[in-house]
């Protein structure tokens, strides 16, 4: 039985991955609240989140006494590439954009990695994976017309960018299956010595570093490490549901902290997203159980 069809390990895939996107909420209230100019956010983000993944892994080396690879070979590198331009790609967004609109336009990442694997890896979408990418569609272009309206398109792209090159970094991690957990850790490396070059006059410029060390040291390493692990037991629209999390809570967590209400427009076209992909979850669930049942069922006569 394969790490996708066994449900012990589907039912640890749904629990890191969930803890994950949980986790990754508070990634865009802890940007606001430190207040900095984007370069250097981008910078303090990154490479603490660099600096944490290395001392992690050199720590579980040391206990567990045996190697322990950092980039898992040429896929590893890939991914890592895709990752590091996913966190500039970020943070642009949040700073050019509403939080609802970063949020809810992140919610496509289920959709692309679904588009992305039926194409590299032979995983045909369903008929109600289609039905649900089309109704994303609707909700994404509602989202975006609001943006071009308000004069966010940039933030609005930017946010679309990091939901399409995410995906694809999951889809790498699903058909290498090699463990990917210090990936998107160790290429944090990569946006923070872009930012480094970018910063303004050389230096620092945040008034509460307090929260983006926070953020970088302790909420994006559990964040990402959870949902890099995550291919491992699930499939790729899978993994990209649960950035779900972040579209619900993100929205909420900054309407409360700023008072930054979405626009009635970009709200319809969130809830189309949310509606979307729950209805799918829920469907995928049920194939699941149904699936398990079928097994289990001739699995019995087999042995009869």
């Amino acid at each position: 039985m394969s790490q996708a069809q066994d449900p012990a390990l589907h039912r640890k895939g749904l629990i890191i991955t969930a803890i994950g996107g949980l986790a990754l909420s508070f990634d865009i209230p802890l940007i606001r609240s430190a207040q900095g100019e984007v370069w250097s956010v981008l910078a303090a983000r990154s490479l603490s989140t660099f600096l944490i993944a290395v001392a992690a892994w050199s720590i579980i080396r040391l206990l567990m006494k045996r190697p322990m690879v950092l980039i898992p070979g040429w896929a590893g590198l890939a991914a890592g590439v895709f990752y590091g331009i996913t966190s500039v790609t970020f943070v642009l967004a949040v700073f050019n954009t509403t939080t609802a609109n970063v949020a809810f336009l992140l919610a496509f990442t289920s959709m692309f990695a679904a588009l992305l694997s039926w194409i590299f890896l032979g995983e045909r979408p369903s008929k109600a994976t289609l039905l649900t990418m089309a109704a994303m569609v609707c909700g994404v272009a509602l989202i975006v017309q609001d943006g071009l309206e308000s004069g966010n398109l940039f933030g609005d792209a930017m946010a679309t960018c990091t939901a399409f090159v995410l995906a694809s970094a999951i889809t790498i991690s699903r058909k290498s299956g090699a463990d990917m957990g210090f990936v998107p850790l160790a290429a944090a490396i990569l946006p923070g010595l872009f930012a480094v070059f970018m910063l303004p006059a050389g230096t620092l410029q945040i008034e509460q570093p307090g929260f983006i060390l926070f953020n970088g040291l302790v909420m994006i390493p559990l964040a990402y490490w959870c949902l890099a692990t995550g291919p491992r037991f699930l499939s790729a629209p899978e993994v990209g549901m649960f950035y779900l999390l972040e579209t619900v809570s993100a929205p909420i967590w900054v309407w409360i902290i700023f008072t930054e209400r979405p626009t009635n427009q970009t709200l319809v076209g969130g809830a189309i997203l949310i509606a979307a992909l729950l209805a799918h979850s829920l469907w995928q669930m049920r194939s699941k159980a149904k699936a398990a049942a079928m097994r289990a069922a001739a699995a019995g006569v087999a042995a009869g």
